[in-house]
C-alpha cells in the first residue's frame, strides 16, 4: 500500500509537470527581435494580463502554454513597442485642427494652403504649421505684406517647422500691440528696412500667442485621440511629450484612466517657476501608462531659424551668435533645485554654446549624484572639447533632423564646426546610450524614418553618395536600442518596457519586413502590420 502510495505521489508530479497553463494569447512562428541583454532571437511568447511570462521557441511555449489565441506571425518580424523619446503629441493632435504647412516649396505655396483651408473652414482665428524656408527658392524669411492683403481682418499665425518662428498678419500683430520697439529677452521681432516683417522668433512669439484664443477640453481630447491613432499606425507605444502644462498632464491621466488613450505618456513638464514648484511639492506620478519624472527646457532656439546660440558667429550671418532662451541664472537655479529631486531635467540645446553651458550645469549639478539620466534633447552642434562632458549626460537625439538640415547645415555651421554636429556616433562612445526620437511634427512621424537616417545618413533619393558625415551613423542593433531598450532607459523605464522579455509589459509590434536585414533603401517603407500595447490590439 505504501508503495502504491508513492507511485501515485510521483505520477501526479509528472502529470503536473506536463499540465499546460492557460495565457491570454501565444505568438507562435515569429521573427523576434528580443532587444534583451544579449539581443537574441526567438521564435514565439506567451503573455498573460498584459504581460510576456514567457519567451522561446514555437515548440516550447506550445508546450508549456495554452490559450484560446494564438497568433500565427507566419514568419513575420516582432519588435518591441516603439518608444519616441522626444516629441510633441499633444502638437501632433492640434496640427490636425490646423493648416499643414509641411513641404510647401515657396511662400506663394504656403498662402494658396491658407486661402484653401479658410474656404473651407471659415475660422476666426487661423493657425498653421510648417514651413521652412530653406526649402523654398529664395531661403530668406517671409514677410507678412502678401498675408496683410489676403487676411486683412482674422488674425493669421503660421508657425515654422521647427516651431521657433511664426509669421503673423498684422491683426495678429494687434492682438499684442507688437511694434517695432517691442522688445522681449530671449527672442526677437524681425524689422527690415523699419518695418515689422511679421516673424517673431522663440520667446517672441509669445507676444502673439499669448492672447491667442486658447484650445477647449474638448479640443484637446481631439488632438490627443487624433494623434493616438497616427502614433499606433507607425507602431509607438510609448511618447515622450517634451514639454506638456498641468491641464494636459491631467487630461492625459483621465483619459488613461477612463480607458480611451492606450498610448503610454512620458510627459516632460514645461519649465515654468509655477510648474517646477507645484511638481517638485506633488512628487513623481507614475501608472502603467502616464510618468511625470522630468522638467523640460529651453536654452536655445533653433538652427534653422538662427536662434540656435553659437560660440562663434554664423557662417552665414556675421555677428549673428542666436538667442539664450532661459536665462543662465534661472537655469542655474533651477538645476540645483531639480538635483535635490528624484525629478529628471531635459533641456533643448542646439548651439555649441547652449551645450557647453548646459553641460556645465548638468555636470556641477549632479556631482556626487550617479545614474540621474538628465538629458539633453537635441544635443545638435558640440564643440569637441565637449563631447567628455557627456559621460554622465543623456543625449536624445532626433537623427531625421541631420538629414533635414545637412543641405544648409555648413553654410551656418562652416566646415570645422559642422564635423561636431549631429554626431550621433561620438554622443552613443560618450554616454554608452542614445534615446532616438522624431521631434514630430518638427519632423515626420514614421520611426522608421528615424532608423534609416540613422543608418544611412541619406535622403529618400540617397543622398550624398555615402551619407552624410557617415562615421557617425550608428548600426542597425544600436539603432533599434534606442528606439525601445535604451529610450526606456531614459524614462527611468528599462524594467517594464523596451526589450520582448518576461515580466514586460506586452507591448510589440508586426512588421511586413525584417527592419534588421532588409535592403537599407526598403526601411523608409516597411509598414507596421498589428501593434499590441498590454497584449491587446490596437
Amino acid at each position: 500500500m505504501k508503495k502504491l502510495s508513492i507511485l501515485l505521489f510521483f505520477m501526479s508530479i509528472v502529470s503536473c509537470s506536463h499540465e499546460q497553463q492557460n495565457v491570454d494569447s501565444i505568438v507562435i512562428n515569429a521573427n523576434v527581435y528580443t532587444v534583451n541583454d544579449d539581443f537574441s532571437k526567438a521564435e514565439a511568447f506567451a503573455v498573460k494580463d498584459g504581460k510576456f511570462v514567457a519567451v522561446g521557441t514555437s515548440e516550447a511555449i506550445k508546450a508549456k502554454y495554452a490559450s484560446e489565441n494564438i497568433i500565427d506571425a507566419q514568419g513575420k518580424t516582432i519588435v518591441p513597442g516603439l518608444i519616441d523619446a522626444h516629441c510633441h503629441f499633444l502638437g501632433l493632435g492640434f496640427n490636425q485642427q490646423a493648416v499643414n504647412l509641411v513641404g510647401t516649396k515657396s511662400f506663394e505655396e504656403v498662402m494658396q494652403r491658407v486661402l484653401d483651408f479658410q474656404n473651407k473652414n471659415k475660422m476666426p482665428f487661423i493657425i498653421g504649421r510648417g514651413w521652412d524656408q530653406n526649402d523654398w527658392e529664395e531661403k530668406v524669411f517671409p514677410n507678412n505684406t502678401l498675408l496683410n492683403k489676403m487676411f486683412p481682418e482674422a488674425p493669421v499665425a503660421l508657425t515654422r517647422i521647427d516651431g521657433h518662428a511664426i509669421l503673423c498678419n498684422q491683426a495678429a500683430l494687434n492682438l499684442g500691440n507688437v511694434t517695432i520697439d517691442s522688445k522681449i529677452e530671449g527672442g526677437e521681432v524681425v524689422i527690415e528696412n523699419g518695418k515689422l516683417t511679421g516673424v517673431l522668433v522663440d520667446n517672441a512669439e509669445n507676444l502673439v500667442m499669448n492672447y491667442w484664443p486658447k484650445p477647449t477640453r474638448l479640443d484637446k481630447v481631439k488632438a490627443l485621440l487624433a494623434a493616438q491613432d497616427i502614433c499606433f499606425d507607425y507602431g509607438l507605444t510609448t511618447v515622450d511629450d517634451a514639454g506638456l502644462n498641468q491641464e494636459a498632464i491631467e487630461i492625459i491621466d483621465s483619459l488613461q484612466q477612463s480607458g480611451d488613450l492606450k498610448m503610454r505618456v512620458y510627459a516632460m513638464v514645461s519649465f515654468t517657476p509655477k510648474n517646477l514648484d507645484y511638481y517638485l511639492n506633488k512628487g513623481i506620478t507614475k501608472t502603467d501608462r502616464l510618468n511625470v519624472r522630468s522638467f523640460k527646457f529651453y536654452a536655445d532656439g533653433a538652427l534653422g531659424s538662427r536662434g540656435a546660440m553659437l560660440r562663434a558667429p554664423y557662417s552665414d550671418k556675421p555677428n549673428h551668435f542666436g538667442l539664450l532662451v532661459t536665462d543662465l541664472a534661472t537655469f542655474n537655479a533651477s538645476a540645483e533645485k531639480i538635483s535635490n529631486s528624484d525629478f529628471q531635467m531635459n533641456t533643448h540645446a542646439i548651439g555649441d554654446s547652449a551645450n557647453h553651458a548646459v553641460l556645465r550645469t548638468y555636470n556641477k549639478a549632479l556631482s556626487g549624484k550617479p545614474d540621474r539620466r538628465w538629458r539633453v534633447e537635441h544635443a545638435q552642434v558640440v564643440s569637441q572639447e565637449d563631447f567628455d562632458l557627456y559621460k554622465n549626460v543623456l543625449p536624445s537625439i532626433q537623427p531625421t533632423h541631420a538629414t533635414s538640415d545637412m543641405y544648409w547645415a555648413e553654410d551656418r555651421l562652416g566646415i570645422e564646426r559642422v564635423k561636431g554636429a549631429y554626431a550621433y556616433k561620438q554622443l552613443l562612445d560618450a554616454y554608452g546610450k542614445v534615446a532616438l526620437g522624431t521631434d514630430f511634427p518638427v519632423e515626420q512621424v514614421s520611426p522608421f524614418l528615424t532608423f534609416y537616417a540613422s543608418v544611412a545618413r541619406q535622403d529618400l533619393e540617397q543622398f550624398p553618395e555615402g551619407g552624410f558625415q557617415k562615421e557617425n551613423g550608428l548600426t542597425r542593433e544600436e539603432t533599434i536600442k534606442g528606439m525601445t531598450i535604451w529610450a526606456a532607459y531614459s524614462n527611468f523605464e528599462e524594467n517594464e518596457k523596451g526589450s520582448i522579455e518576461a515580466g514586460k509589459f506586452a507591448d510589440f509590434i508586426v512588421l511586413d519586413k525584417d527592419i534588421m536585414t532588409v535592403n537599407l533603401n526598403e526601411i523608409p517603407n516597411i509598414k507596421v502590420e498589428q501593434t499590441f500595447v498590454d497584449g491587446e490590439k490596437q
